[in-house]
């Protein structure tokens, strides 16, 4: 069956334009479709894998991203048919992600990760040891409607939730006003007149990393050093996410889009859509070993407004531990303060938060405030 244009879900209100490979603004000269030459499914990069674009330190390059809603096995692998239940029109359905569905490229929806992955791209020059610094600095949704998904036997509450048979697909859609970019999500979408839950947009990619050594492509679920799955919801226009570089030229990808994510992501996912990333590339060499210091090596990010320390374990109590030593080594390398002091503070000030506990391996962020260290001066 394939969908015709619906009024269920008129583009023309909603303020974002459907941006279809190599349509709308591009804000860079090297652009990435999410052709399925340029994608991965369930698996990230790798050592061996080829990049599909190569540029230097400093470029600024867009990507485009896909969204697996609509695209998974369970949900028919078809996104115009899926997306046509929910009033979803078939010309407002991206054809990069119809072409991946039909595109036969190998998944195992039960050994492999959902998510499709842009890249590899190569940073020309980046070495082992050094840090691949990752600027967002622009997303742009590239349609007006995503998905909420629960699965049994995951999210935070598995066993409990769902309660009802089956998988559960809630359809949310995007708008953007004169208060600013909603997220809605209708409270029966058998009766309009009950209205909808409506939240902020958030926009921000889940994935995030650079390629691990060898010719084994690791599955697209857990983050770890690499990065990857991150899902860090802090990880918007504006916020550098610092990578150590696993093999020469970084070879960095993109994915798991959001729209947005409240801390937890406790159903499984978040409100996943496509969204067109621009991007800074630039390293920092050596600087694996200089920061966050004391010889560890692991992702950390940070905001105009905020230092942002990562921890990343099965175990969430451990992850809770890394992230307080992560918050520790930044503040002892940053503002050359003593460790029993930064740890002193950061029980009186620092906000530490569950990222997710959905992708195996467990995340704990922190948002450490830059202006409480104004006043700070390193020692001589």
């Amino acid at each position: 069956m394939t969908a015709i244009d619906s009024p269920f879900l008129d583009v023309a209100t909603t303020g974002f334009p459907i941006l279809q490979p190599g349509h709308g603004a591009i804000a860079s000269t090297t652009y990435v479709p999410a052709t399925p030459g340029n994608t991965l499914w369930g698996r990230l990069p790798c050592e061996a894998d080829p990049p599909c674009a190569v540029v230097r330190p400093g470029s600024v390059v867009t990507v485009d991203t896909i969204s697996h809603e609509g695209v998974l096995e369970d949900q028919g692998r078809n996104p115009v048919e899926f997306f046509g239940r929910y009033g979803v029109g078939g010309s407002q359905v991206l054809d990069d992600a119809q072409q991946v569905a039909d595109s036969g490229m190998p998944h195992d929806f039960d050994d492999d990760g959902p998510h499709l992955v842009t890249g590899p791209i190569a940073v020309a020059g980046a070495r082992p040891g050094d840090l691949l610094a990752v600027t967002v600095l622009n997303l742009a949704p590239r349609v007006p409607y995503g998905m909420v998904s629960a699965r049994h036997g995951f999210g935070a509450l598995p066993g409990e939730m769902p309660s009802t048979p089956g998988p559960v697909f809630t359809f949310a859609t995007a708008l953007a006003d004169h208060q600013g970019a909603w997220g809605r999500i209708a409270v029966d979408p058998t009766d309009p007149a009950r209205g909808s839950l409506r939240f902020p947009l958030r926009p921000f990619l889940g994935v995030m990393g650079v390629a691990v050594p060898g010719d084994e492509r690791p599955h697209s679920v857990p983050p770890g050093r690499h990065g990857g799955n991150i899902d860090i919801s802090l990880l918007g226009e504006g916020a550098t996410l610092f990578l150590p570089v696993q093999v020469d030229d970084a070879l960095v990808y993109f994915g798991d889009p959001h729209f947005a994510q409240g801390d937890g992501e406790v159903a499984l996912t978040a409100f996943e859509a496509s969204l067109r990333a621009t991007v800074k590339l630039e390293v920092v060499p050596g600087g694996a070993a200089l920061r966050p210091g004391h010889g560890r090596v692991a992702p950390f990010a940070e905001t105009d407004d905020y230092l942002v320390p990562i921890g990343l374990d099965k175990d969430l109590n451990e992850a809770m531990r890394d992230c307080v030593r992560c918050a520790l080594d930044l503040l002892v390398t940053d503002y050359g303060i003593e460790r029993h002091l930064a740890m002193a503070y950061l029980s009186a000030a620092g906000d530490f938060a569950v990222s997710q506990v959905v992708d195996d391996v467990k995340g704990v962020h922190a948002r450490i405030r830059k202006s409480d260290f104004r006043e700070v001066r390193r020692p001589h």
